[in-house]
């Protein structure tokens, strides 16, 4: 009889060690999946590129060094976004590189009224501003499915059976801004009357 209470036990016990494994490897999937998300927009993003800075060109073609470093920028992006090739961090900071590129881009275009009324300019803007969006929210999926990945793995029993079974945390996804790293200082006080 106590055989059978200990076997039934066991069998229990490889079950719930086999519901976290299983957890773990699907919440590992989502992480995974959830990158590739984000090196699909980056990539979307990259590829529309060349039509901005084609278009900007045509109206500021002196403005040669800003295309350069976009170019460049926009290289670093795609091979940094690649899913074989890039890391999040390596790939969080190749797109917060080309961010600023584009940035410097059109500060170069807010200089020529008659680019900022070209259709075709506008609709790449569309383009870019809806393509931002979407990769937002690519960003912020990654970003939960890390944490329930990070949270799991954390939490009691399966951080006794992760790191045995090649389970290890995950990173972020960050944005490297200085302005947005750090929470606003909120003062409760009363000012003095």
């Amino acid at each position: 009889m106590i055989g059978w209470i200990v076997l039934g036990l066991i069998v229990l016990l490889l079950l719930y060690v086999a519901s976290i494994y299983n957890r773990l490897v699907r919440l590992r999937a989502l992480v995974r999946e959830a990158f590739s998300g984000i090196t699909v927009q980056l990539r979307r993003r990259a590829d529309l590129i060349p039509n901005l800075v084609e278009a900007v060109q045509g109206y500021a073609s002196h403005e040669r060094e800003v295309f350069e470093e976009v170019s460049k920028a926009r290289a670093a992006s795609v091979n940094a976004g690649s899913v074989n090739a890039g890391s999040v961090e390596a790939t969080a900071q190749a797109d917060a590189q080309l961010t600023g590129m584009l940035g410097r881009l059109f500060a170069v275009a807010e200089a020529y009224p008659e680019l900022k009324a070209n259709t075709n300019f506008l609709q790449l803007q569309d383009q870019l501003a809806n393509i931002e969006t979407e990769l937002q929210g690519a960003r912020r999926y990654y970003n939960a499915t890390v944490r329930d990945l990070n949270a799991t793995i954390q939490s009691f029993p399966p951080a006794l059976i992760e790191r045995p079974m090649g389970f290890a945390e995950e990173p972020f996804y960050q944005d490297d801004d200085p302005a947005i790293q750090s929470a606003p200082k909120v003062s409760f006080a009363r000012p003095a009357a």
